[in-house]
């Protein structure tokens, strides 16, 4: 009932904890059954004859392995004779009640005289050893005095308290209820005495304290509610049953509460009239020491005490059969369930279905709690697995009713879920009232049986009540998500990770995925998406099967995330509807991690090149963070430990502080945790270079990270003639394209010939000293050859913000203010449409923007590569793309050259907003 409520997992826990319940419960029948032959039936009948609790415990354990065999047997040879015997053992449950409440009718008319008790003082003594309650009787005088002698030299207690002979039995006496209200605990050993009365101190030998009644163990409330609790695991009988009944619907909630009904009156009812008409220092005592060892409530009944002490006998071996009955079976279900992969042994039984090898773990499991030799000791452990298992079917009907499942649907209309979980509190409550070491170690065990199910994957699957919470619960936190915009204290990248199948459908870059756990660590929303070209009604397997071999690299590399392919008519449309709806109300990705096409040039047509550029627009337009990995193949693996390195950080462009958050993020996963942190930041000769360094090395000591900070000089006009050439070969070919509408080897023929004829042509010329400049050529002052390339992201990233509301300064530059004012107010020069065959390698045909940006690559690579060539990973700003598409090529060749010669490069582009900050 509870795996089909709650799931597999907690089912498979209390249900064994049920099950260890019932074959504890075994043990502890058997206990009893041993307890009244060996005390109260034949007394003589121990195989160890010395007198002390450890030699009972010894016939105790004897006893109970050789009761416990011949149940076995009983069971094993056929449950059917346990069935026919039931009958018998009820008759006799029912017989010995009805002998009680006839003892109580008898002793309300004339109080019973046949059982005293005999009082030293106030102190309750052992009368089998003596006939008459004075100190004239010599078996009396012998037990304290040295000789029968008069003058015999005697206890000093014996001699200063008179005794004193009380009915047992007074009858109904309000005095007798008075005294026996209120709780009378003490610790183990403690002589039992009447209250309100008198005793003279005097020392007492110890050898003379046999003769006393004593407390066996200490005694208080919390372990007597736990003795007592057992009393009251019988009314789930009939659910445990509920296969055999005719309408289980109808019939176990009419009698699990006539159960209840039956039992609290008869429990209720016998405490007080236990209370009210039997003394005092005979109800505390336990095994009836003071009347000749005659079990206290045999006193009481009618017409002889053998009827409950022959009652009982039966009663406790009934139940033990009936523990040993239904233990197996409890468990051959579990197994059959298949939950518990280890019990599937158990889960086998004879050619009638009978569960043999589950009655053979039944037996030596229950042998262990008859080796114990105490109810007192199994009776906790009794009552803590049978309160899980209350405990966990109050938690599923509460749960049922509270999420409104369809399917829970009880015919009981009288019922309300709070009375579950005031149920459910009581159990727990009473698990650690108990005992509550008992109790850690129950929850312990269930807690271990839970995650063991969990790992290993039931085979079974019914739906589950907590499913169902962690639905509501998801809801409700999704809504809460979007009334409260996001703080940047909270914010952490949640990916998209974009990833391309192969032919195969296989993962093209599993390492991606590796990538993805080391940053994310398992915290926060990952995506992984895939899109395949085509029809979703042609290719909706494929789909499916991209999406199973995705979930299994997923599995191979630890990453926790959502996995999803969808078909598109074309790649570009796909990430495009991915990038735009991926993600749930306020669980939305704000960041993409994609891999760097390295096959742009070679494919044959520029789809490659078109669809990451296009991503890099939509990522900017949605105000997402855009990472970009290159050679993503070579990054190490999760199982990988990189001993020694750094991970540097090129921070040219403040993109809100991400490129300082990824490396502190990726220092967290094992993979990188040995690795340093170095931030270079790039200032030109001018600029106040130690100020500059001071005052990032004081952010960083604000922000709490550790990293080495260098600051990067670098002379703007420093540019080699081979980088100016080849500026130009670049430009000069994108301005011929344009202008030539031409097939491919066309233009492969037609680049090599305009390239040989602009190499020959262009000469590189100073602007100082005496060389003149050549008449169709200008050269490049320095303040537009400087390092800054990434005039559109400033500019774009402030319409961004100027769109969304926001201030313009969230893109801050790390150079200077008037540096920056200069740049943003440079004019481009338009390029004039030539005739293609008046070519001419003329300054006025070429666009010097792109001609600054291509010398920041080159000379920004140098350093870089000078640098960082050994480093474990760089990290570089990504700039914006070009906003007319007609660049598109030379962007991809601006980015190639920023990268040329490093191994593992991951370039970030901010989201335009900031995601760090010095506050905790």
């Amino acid at each position: 009932m509870i795996s089909r409520s709650l799931g597999p997992e907690f089912g498979g826990a209390v249900g064994l904890c049920l099950y260890l319940g019932t074959t504890f419960a075994g043990s502890l029948y058997i206990l009893g059954t041993i307890e009244i032959l060996l005390i109260y039936i034949v007394p003589t009948a121990t195989v160890l004859k010395e007198d002390n609790s450890e030699t009972m415990k010894n016939n105790m354990r004897i006893y109970g392995t050789c009761c416990l065999l011949l149940m076995a047997l009983v069971v094993f040879v056929g449950v059917k004779y346990v069935n026919k015997l039931a009958l018998v053992f009820l008759s006799c449950v029912v017989l010995s009640i009805m002998a009680t409440y006839a003892g109580v009718i008898k002793n309300l008319i004339v109080p019973s005289s046949d059982f005293s008790v005999c009082l030293l003082g106030n102190r309750s003594l052992k009368n089998e050893m003596f006939k008459e309650c004075a100190k004239t009787d010599v078996e009396l005088w012998k037990l304290f005095c040295d000789s029968h002698h008069a003058n015999a030299s005697c206890d000093e207690d014996f001699k200063s308290n008179n005794l004193t002979e009380i009915p047992a039995i007074p009858g109904l006496q309000i005095e007798v209820l008075k005294e026996n209200l209120w709780g009378t605990y003490g610790p183990a050993h403690m002589v039992i005495e009447k209250k309100n009365w008198t005793h003279e101190p005097a020392k007492v030998n110890e050898d003379k304290l046999k003769n006393y009644v004593f407390n066996d163990f200490a005694t208080y409330f919390t372990l007597l509610v736990g003795i007592y609790f057992p009393s009251v695991t019988g009314i789930m009988a009939g659910s445990n049953r509920s296969g055999d009944l005719r309408d289980a619907q109808r019939s176990i909630p009419i009698g699990t509460i006539l159960a209840i009904l039956t039992t609290s009156f008869i429990y209720i009812s016998f405490v007080v009239l236990f209370g009210a008409f039997i003394e005092g220092v005979v109800l505390r005592d336990k095994f009836g020491l003071s009347l000749k060892k005659i079990p206290v409530i045999s006193i009481l009944a009618w017409p002889s005490p053998w009827v409950i002490v022959i009652g009982s006998f039966f009663s406790c071996s009934g139940a033990g059969l009936q523990s040993l009955t239904g233990a197996p079976r409890l468990l051959q279900a579990i197994a059959r369930d298949s939950i518990i992969p280890f019990l599937q042994v158990f889960g086998h039984g004879k050619a009638n279905g009978e569960p043999t090898w589950a009655l053979l773990l039944t037996v030596v499991i229950c042998e262990i709690g008859v080796l114990i030799a105490s109810l007192d000791a199994v009776a906790p452990i009794l009552s803590m697995f049978f309160l899980m298992c209350y405990l966990f079917v109050n938690l599923a009907c509460a749960v049922q009713t509270l999420l409104c499942t369809p399917n829970w649907r009880p015919r009981f209309k009288f019922y309300h879920w709070s009375l579950s979980f005031i149920g459910m509190s009581l159990c727990l409550s009473l698990m650690f009232v108990c005992s509550w070491y008992y109790a850690l170690v129950v929850i312990v065990i269930a807690g271990c049986i839970y995650k063991y199910i969990e790992y290993k994957g039931a085979v079974k699957e019914w739906g589950d009540g907590i499913r169902g919470l962690s639905l509501n619960a998801a809801r409700y936190a999704l809504i809460r998500l979007e009334e409260v915009p996001l703080h940047t204290k909270n914010w952490r990248p949640q990916l998209l990770v974009l990833c391309k199948l192969n032919s195969d459908l296989e993962v093209k870059h599993p390492r991606l995925l590796s990538f993805t756990t080391q940053l994310k660590a398992g915290k926060g929303l990952t995506i992984v998406c895939s899109v395949l070209e085509g029809t979703y009604m042609t290719r909706g397997d494929d789909a499916k099967k991209g999406e199973q071999n995705l979930k299994k690299v997923m599995a191979a590399e630890k990453t926790k995330a959502f996995c999803h392919v969808v078909v598109s008519s074309s790649l570009r449309d796909g990430f495009s509807v991915l990038i735009q709806s991926a993600g749930l109300g306020g669980m939305k990705h704000n960041a993409v991690l994609m891999a760097w096409p390295a096959d742009w040039k070679q494919t044959q047509d520029s789809s490659a090149r078109k669809n990451f550029i296009e991503t890099v627009r939509e990522t900017t337009s949605a105000h997402q963070a855009l990472l970009v990995a290159k050679n993503i193949d070579h990054f190490p693996g999760n199982q990988e430990r990189l001993k020694e390195g750094n991970i540097d950080v090129w921070w040219i462009v403040h993109d809100g502080g991400l490129l300082m958050l990824l490396p502190f993020l990726l220092s967290q996963h094992k993979v990188w945790r040995k690795c340093k942190m170095r931030i270079f930041t790039v200032a030109q000769m001018d600029d106040n270079s130690i100020q500059m360094k001071k005052d990032l090395q004081m952010f960083l000591y604000h922000l709490r990270l550790d990293a080495v900070v260098e600051v990067v000089e670098m002379h703007a006009s420093d540019i080699s003639a081979f980088t100016y050439e080849k500026t130009l070969v670049m430009e000069q070919r994108s301005q011929m394209l344009k202008q030539m509408q031409l097939s491919r080897t066309e233009r492969e023929r037609e680049i090599q010939s305009i390239t040989d004829v602009s190499r020959g042509s262009i000469k590189r010329k100073n602007c100082s000293g005496d060389d003149a400049p050549h008449p169709h050529s200008r050269c490049i002052p320095e303040d537009k050859a400087q390092l800054i390339h990434d005039r559109n992201t400033a500019s774009h990233s402030a319409a961004n913000d100027k769109a969304a509301g926001s201030t313009a300064d969230r893109v801050h530059m790390t150079w200077t203010k008037d540096k920056l004012l200069n740049e943003r107010n440079k004019h481009k020069e338009t390029m004039a449409v030539k005739d293609m065959f008046n070519m001419k390698p003329e300054w006025e045909n070429l666009s010097q923007s792109n001609v600054r940006r291509m010398h920041t690559a080159v000379k920004l690579n140098e350093v870089v590569v000078k640098k960082s060539r050994d480093s474990q990973l760089v990290l570089l700003n990504m700039p914006g793309p070009p906003k007319n598409k007609k660049g598109d090529e030379n962007y991809m060749q601006f980015l190639e050259v920023l990268m040329e010669g490093l191994d593992r490069v991951l370039l970030v582009r901010g989201g335009g907003r900031e995601v760090i900050t010095i506050y905790s």
